[in-house]
């Protein structure tokens, strides 16, 4: 709202007390006091719950309800210590089967990585396929998916760049990145309210839009907008986590409503789980 040419100021901004007050509860909390979240996705939240609710109390109430839709506590997470001294003795070993054996253990641990180790045979060979191999790799809101490597068949010299806003998943990862020797590197990054600028010719966004869609309705259009990539390869689950739902029908509307208007040839490509639409956005 504009009043005499001048934008009014967000309310978080007229108290930043009351905002690092929040912060403050927040990070310190038992759930996410081990997690480090990037401060610039709690002042994101706090600065839409306050805008938006009555109290202090009700946005504290509204965030945390969002957070464990972003951070989802109930997909799984694995022991990141045992994690990292796993993978560290795996490839030790220089034994390619054990380093994938460490790799299937932690891809195990997490409800939207074990659900495609299935399709491991066709998965990636078939996205390769429509986009080539890609020399420059975003991982968006990566999860545990990096560890998925072994079965990408990708030279060492892709550049593979992860993205999460979860600090030790993203430690356990660099760590993995050095001892496969590894491209690239992950970072700690919210990537809605600061999208990677790194130009690349393949990003990844898997089983992340419709949680995007729930954080802030419509966010997924102008996320996909801002990203410098030639190819952008969505994923949605086509059925929910009980597997009683067939949510196709919800997906294809979520992508294609975010890409009304917008001239990028769109492909799909149809596993026994999961749905993923080959975007062409260069």
């Amino acid at each position: 709202m504009a009043l005499s040419g001048r934008m009014v100021e967000p309310l978080v901004d007229s108290n930043e007390a009351l905002l690092q007050t929040l912060l403050n509860e927040i990070h310190s909390s038992r759930k996410y006091r081990g997690l480090n979240l990037p401060e610039e996705t709690l002042r994101d939240l706090l600065d839409q719950a306050l805008a938006h609710q009555p109290n202090a109390k009700a946005a504290l109430k509204s965030v945390r309800e969002k957070l464990h839709n972003i951070v989802a506590p109930y997909l799984g997470d694995p022991d990141y210590a045992s994690a990292e001294q796993i993978l560290s003795n795996a490839y030790a070993s220089g034994r390619a089967e054990l380093e994938k054996s460490a790799c299937l253990e932690l891809l195990n641990a997490h409800a939207s990585t074990r659900e495609r180790i299935a399709l491991f045979d066709k998965f990636y060979s078939n996205l390769w396929q429509v986009t080539g191999k890609p020399g420059i790799l975003l991982d968006l809101a990566c999860g545990l998916h990096p560890f998925s490597l072994p079965w990408m068949d990708l030279p060492a010299t892709t550049a593979y760049y992860a993205y999460d806003i979860h600090t030790p998943r993203v430690g356990l990862i660099n760590h993995f990145f050095k001892l496969a020797g590894q491209a690239g590197k992950a970072f700690v990054q919210d990537i809605l309210v600061q999208p990677p600028k790194i130009e690349s010719d393949v990003a990844l966004f898997f089983k992340e839009a419709h949680r995007f869609e729930q954080r802030q309705h419509g966010c997924n259009r102008q996320f996909w907008q801002a990203l410098n990539v030639r190819w952008l390869l969505v994923s949605l689950p086509t059925k929910s986590l009980t597997g009683r739902r067939n949510l196709v029908d919800r997906q294809r509307r979520l992508v294609y409503e975010s890409l009304k208007g917008l001239s990028w040839p769109v492909s799909e490509l149809r596993f026994e789980n999961e749905l993923v639409f080959c975007i062409q956005k260069q």
